[in-house]
């Protein structure tokens, strides 16, 4: 009779899903972090993605990219929490971080990302993941709106609103301006 087993070089269904999602841990915790997930929440987050990527795996096209699957997963799971926290936690804007940078951050570069995640908190979340996934992630604008569930004139309506938004909260950061 024959075995039924997998050979070593074949990675189990399970395996590839796992490799799949181990390879792109770095990019889902910048994700959720450019998304604005406290530190705290997001190792919680990203298990809540990887379990949402285990459901769909034996259904996903695996030879297209992951990443844009991955940050729509992101989105939609960051949205229901942020939900579920503004009705659980009667002052939920009490949990920010200090957006101030670190000594060590004075380099040019690192005051640049600095600035840019903490423009990028001003956005309501519908529009800072339409700019997160097409100008930072390079997602093509057709793919962001199937990966958000949006229409392609939506992405970019978002898109257009969410960069305005962006230039005018970094603007008020350069002014020192405190925004809420």
């Amino acid at each position: 009779g024959s075995s039924r087993t997998s050979s070593p070089t074949t990675p189990t269904p399970d395996g590839a899903c796992l490799a799949a999602f181990d390879g792109e841990l770095d990019y889902v915790f910048m994700t959720l972090k450019r998304l604005g997930a406290t530190p705290h929440e997001i190792e919680d987050l990203a298990q809540e993605i990887f379990v949402v990527l285990y459901r769909h795996w034996r259904t996903l096209d695996t030879d297209r990219p992951i990443r844009p699957y991955l940050f729509g997963v992101a989105f939609r799971i960051l949205y229901a929490h942020h939900r579920r926290r503004a009705r659980e936690i009667p002052y939920a804007d009490l949990d920010t971080e200090d957006g101030a940078v670190s000594p060590e951050g004075s380099l040019q570069g690192k005051q640049s990302v600095a600035l840019l995640m903490a423009a990028l908190q001003h956005l309501p979340i519908s529009r800072r993941a339409v700019v997160v996934m097409h100008d930072l992630d390079e997602v093509p604008i057709t793919e962001v709106a199937q990966n958000l569930s949006i229409t392609r004139f939506g992405a970019y309506a978002r898109l257009r609103k969410g960069r305005r938004e962006l230039a005018a909260a970094v603007r008020r950061l350069l002014r020192g301006e405190v925004t809420t």
